[in-house]
């Protein structure tokens, strides 16, 4: 398989929406997939013997990318002494990240023995394989300052181990000041807003007018609203659904046409996709 350029990246699009607030005009990068759909490791390969059943280590992310899978998932926050750290929970043992120093939490180690790892130690294995995009989640903080920050630090660990390319690596958060923050400092960066709230106004419509470039949904978002998936394309976003595990629900996710699809069982995605997996 050529080495093709990552998903969503291959070229740029403009977008003309017209909302209450007047008519804005964004750049968003272009999904160039065919109709293919992308696998996401969520929180890395974890659940098989070669990923050590453990969220978030480095052996679930080579896992990813030894199986050749196109992205592998990762969260991320920012400890007390400013240092970022790669866990899902905004707590490691009981202990709130923000409060204590990365040198604190290391010492509560993976089921696998790994000690918790740093985003440098985890950049640094993603930067030796370029076929598997590395999907950053950055996690609400206390604060938009630490948030700002938490952006900030990430960049320039991505930028020394040379891994701030599009083709490289997407932004996915929860929170909405983070995915503004992005799009104003780097739109040509995929930038996802993530939810799984089921409230009528999370239409993806709204973040396109604000810059954001791409949605990830929860699966019964888009079962609840199916229309969603067609709208955020029709505003030239990127469609990302989490996390589909059961074969049912992946294969609605595939008839909806998302454009990539975040399971605990990447495998089986691979196995329903077929030839329409998009792969690096």
């Amino acid at each position: 398989m050529k080495n093709v350029f990552a998903l969503f990246v291959a070229g740029m699009t403009l977008f003309v929406s017209t909302t209450g607030y007047g008519k804005i005009r964004h750049e968003f990068p272009k999904v160039n997939q065919k109709g293919r759909i992308a696998v996401v490791a969520h929180r890395g390969f974890w659940k098989c013997e070669q990923g050590g059943f453990s969220e978030n280590s480095i052996a679930s992310l080579k896992a990813a990318q030894d199986n050749g899978l196109w992205g592998s998932e990762c969260d991320i926050h920012l400890t007390s002494d400013g240092r970022v750290i790669v866990n899902h929970n905004n707590d490691i043992a009981g202990l709130k990240i923000a409060e204590h120093t990365f040198a604190e939490l290391r010492e509560h180690k993976l089921p696998n023995g790994e000690c918790r790892p740093s985003f440098e130690e985890y950049v640094a294995q993603a930067s030796g394989c370029k076929t598997t995009m590395l999907v950053v989640e950055f996690k609400i903080q206390p604060s938009e300052d630490m948030e700002d920050k938490l952006v900030g630090a990430a960049v320039q660990i991505l930028k020394h181990y040379r891994m701030f390319k599009p083709e490289r690596v997407l932004f996915i958060s929860f929170s909405e000041h983070i995915c503004r923050y992005i799009a104003d400092k780097y739109p040509k960066f995929i930038n996802q807003f993530l939810t799984s709230d089921k409230k009528s106004d999370m239409h993806p419509s709204q973040f396109a007018d604000k810059g954001i470039n791409g949605v990830d949904y929860h699966y019964k978002l888009f079962l609840k609203h199916p229309e969603w998936v067609a709208q955020a394309k029709e505003n030239d976003m990127s469609v990302n659904v989490w996390t589909v595990n059961d074969q049912q629900n992946i294969q609605k996710m595939i008839d909806l046409g998302v454009d990539a699809i975040t399971s605990n069982e990447p495998l089986l995605v691979r196995r329903l996709l077929g030839e329409r997996e998009f792969i690096k």
